[in-house]
């Protein structure tokens, strides 16, 4: 059981720094308030594995190491996704950086606390006494979350902020991120306003832009994100929003740029660099992008921040650079994660393409042919998503450039185009891929404009007053073509209409059915994003124990206003 949260004498304390002075100087100020036990580690890696067999009552950790390229950051972001850290573990950031800005992420994307140096030891015990107050505070709304009963949770964050109850920012902040994460973008929005007319703070502002994204209006979100730029030039996070919104919009260029600006902020952030990459690959900046993905895979590559598309991405740039060295150094390393990971049936997809474009490179024709025919069945299966379209596509098309004939050729892309252009953003991020090929960035932008046609056609009927025929009309167009944007209209249409709709239960059926088939209401381009990490950008990470709640809101404003 953790010590009280007045007394130390009892706990255990873990103390992580590569500088032996300072590690000395914290194990010190430990034992003058009488800390009972203190355990030191000098490196990340060893750290986390005596987090692993054991539990600690608090961690200090130094945030910069000067021989890892980890930092204690990524270590606290990996220790909450895995659920490492229990409940009662007090984890104090230790950093050198004065700014604000620069340690605004390690302060604000945990529940406990940060230490500037120089400090002593007075400021560190007063922060670990404060954490372990607000934890034994806050414990009610913990439990609720652990027991995945997010209603309940959500209510006591919001009785605790109205009723200005100790530590009603914390919970504040923690039931906007719930409501977000469920999908109650417009409450979530209306808590972090709260937040900034009670007390300004970058991560309200910054939370009121990601709840106008979320709810499909990335326009409002930049006008929100420009304005606390302008007032804090220095908070990452805000770029990382403001890059997604700016991408929703279709403004690669746009979004480029504002990525390189958090890399440049960042510049060990793998997360960061993986998302700059991928932005530029696509934005036709394909050495900037080779390079950035390359420092990426050399940083993180055995980090859990880190996506294996990179190597997909990587091995499409040795094949048409012929470096079949590097090309296999690519497979080399998917097989290593695919090995290391054997539960995760994505790794096996992306090293499915690799494969075939060493096949391309070693003029196995029919091998490359026999690999690229085996992906085109499946593409209206519901594991195919659009990371497997975009692959596939990029695949065909160095197949054709190559005058390797593969006859079914426009028909795959036709149903890959249909199933997957849902908004102009990732109509244009499909037609990067056949970067090369006009007459596949032709038909994908073709498909786009039958899907906004079949919109709108059935839009008009329920606006003529036959909500059942626009359902039915959605629906069976969304079977066919199993893109996003029909279904989850559908769905709309039938939680607006149900009481003029006949047959509304039969209906709402065969859209539920399909919306759990094929996850259309999670389905994004994805550029680095990492939902497993457990923290959006912007966002905090919550307690150990957290599950996300099934999301009550569909994709639909998304689409549309990106459509």
């Amino acid at each position: 059981m953790p010590a009280h949260h007045t007394d130390l004498h009892d706990a255990r304390a873990l103390v992580i720094d590569g500088n032996p002075r300072s590690r000395s100087i914290l194990v010190s100020q430990l034992k003058e308030f009488g800390v009972g036990t203190i355990v030191q580690c000098s490196r990340l890696v060893d750290a986390r594995t005596k987090l692993e067999m054991g539990t600690f009552d608090v961690v200090i950790c130094e945030h910069y190491f000067e021989r890892e390229e980890l930092t204690g950051q990524d270590l606290l972001d990996d220790l909450r996704r895995n659920q490492l850290l229990p409940f009662f573990t007090v984890f104090v950031m230790v950093t050198s950086e004065s700014s604000y800005s620069k340690v605004a992420e390690a302060a604000e994307s945990a529940l406990d606390a940060y230490l500037l140096k120089p400090h002593t030891a007075m400021g560190l015990v007063k922060r670990i006494y404060q954490a372990r107050k607000r934890k034994m505070a806050l414990k009610d709304i913990f439990t609720a979350i652990e027991n995945e009963d997010f209603e309940l949770a959500g209510q006591l964050c919001k009785q605790r902020f109205e009723s200005r109850k100790p530590f009603w920012l914390y919970a504040a902040r923690i039931g906007a991120e719930l409501m977000l994460r469920s999908g109650h973008l417009s409450e979530a929005q209306q808590l972090y306003e709260a937040v900034v007319e009670a007390k300004t703070l970058p991560w309200a502002k910054l939370g009121v832009a990601r709840a106008q994204l979320e709810a499909g209006y990335p326009q409002r979100a930049t006008t929100t994100l420009e304005s606390l730029i302008e007032t804090d030039p220095g908070y990452t996070d805000a770029y990382d929003v403001m890059g997604r919104a700016q991408f929703e919009l279709g403004n690669f260029q746009n979004a480029l740029a504002t990525f390189k600006m958090s890399t440049k902020l960042t510049p060990a952030s793998v997360n960061r660099l993986l998302k700059h990459g991928m932005m530029a690959w696509y934005a036709g900046e394909r050495e900037e992008g080779i390079e950035l993905l390359d420092r990426a895979t050399r940083i993180g590559l055995d980090s859990k921040l880190f996506d294996p598309q990179a190597l997909v991405l990587l091995a499409f740039a040795r094949l048409d650079d012929n470096d079949q060295r590097r090309l296999l150094r690519c497979v080399e390393h998917l097989e290593r994660l695919r090995d290391r990971n054997p539960d995760k049936p994505r790794i096996p997809r992306l090293l499915d393409v690799a494969h075939a474009l060493v096949a391309i490179q070693e003029y196995q024709t029919a091998r490359a042919l026999d690999e690229v025919r085996r992906m085109a069945k499946t593409i209206l299966e519901p594991g195919f998503d659009f990371e497997s379209a975009s692959n596939l596509l990029a695949l065909m098309t160095r197949l054709a450039n190559r005058s390797i004939q593969l006859y079914e050729v426009d028909a795959a892309v036709d149903t890959m185009g249909l199933r997957f252009c849902t908004s102009r953003a990732l109509t244009e991020l499909l037609a990067c891929a056949a970067t090369g090929r006009t007459d596949f960035i032709n038909r994908i932008r073709a498909a786009h404009g039958d899907i906004l046609k079949l919109t709108e056609e059935a839009m008009s009927l329920s606006l003529k007053g036959d909500p059942q025929s626009a359902v039915e009309h959605l629906l069976a167009d969304g079977e066919r073509t199993l893109n996003a944007k029909l279904i989850e209209s559908a769905h709309l249409v039938l939680l607006r209409y149900e009481g003029r709709i006949a047959d509304h239960v039969e209906l709402k059926q065969r859209a539920q059915m399909l919306r759990e088939r094929y996850r259309t209401t999670d389905i994004h381009a994805g550029l680095g994003e990492q939902a497993a990490t457990g923290r959006a950008a912007g966002g905090m990470s919550l307690p150990a124990g957290y599950k996300p709640p099934p999301k009550t809101e569909g994709l639909l404003a998304k689409v549309n206003a990106t459509g």
